[in-house]
């Protein structure tokens, strides 16, 4: 793995070694990348460039990471697992991105609760959990709910072929869902 394009290009991304961190393969990150490049938000703004970017389940920072090298402003990371907050530290560090990124351990669906709390909001939120335990469905429910992503925000959901998105919330829109064998990247907006 590694960064694709950006001021970090090329950047190498290390995984926890023995866990169960599934991270984004490079072509499928690729990929969607270019989609978000090319979605049309409502706000008229790029999804990446200055957006303050909140990377759930975080396992390396990958996703995060990609987006920072496009030129986001900002990105908090988090993920319960020490193993994987470590290797997001290393990979941060590698990357040369310390000064444009914050790290929380714990839970990501309670987290959001805390984000909220905080009145901290985020244009670009990427949501990559543990495959097939109700965890995508939780944290749309709370992401729904609370108002951490901004009007006319992005929420990208890699998940389980195998566990399919619902789609009645108040304030989510489906915008667009694409397939990579067993892997699905759902595109939301707010």
């Amino acid at each position: 793995m590694r960064i694709i394009t950006g001021i970090a290009k090329g950047t190498r991304i290390k995984a926890p070694k023995g866990l169960d961190v599934r991270p984004t393969a490079d072509r499928v990150k690729e990929s969607v990348f270019n989609i978000i490049i090319n979605l049309e938000l409502p706000t008229a703004e790029d999804a990446v460039a200055g957006a303050h970017v909140l990377d759930l389940f975080a396992g390396t920072g990958n996703l995060g990471l990609e987006a920072l090298s496009r030129g986001a402003a900002h990105a908090l990371f988090i993920d319960h697992s020490q193993h994987s907050l470590a290797a997001i530290k290393d990979n941060i560090h590698t990357a040369k991105l310390s000064e444009k990124t914050e790290i929380w351990r714990g839970d990501s669906v309670k987290a959001i609760d805390k984000l909220s709390q905080l009145g901290r909001t985020f244009r670009l939120i990427f949501i990559d959990p543990p495959y097939n335990q109700g965890l995508v469905s939780a944290v749309l429910l709370k992401l729904d709910t609370t108002g951490v992503a901004e009007a006319g925000g992005l929420i990208v959901v890699e998940h389980s072929k195998h566990e399919p998105i619902t789609t009645q919330w108040q304030y989510l829109k489906l915008i667009r869902t694409e397939r990579y064998g067993e892997t699905v990247v759902t595109f939301l907006m707010r």
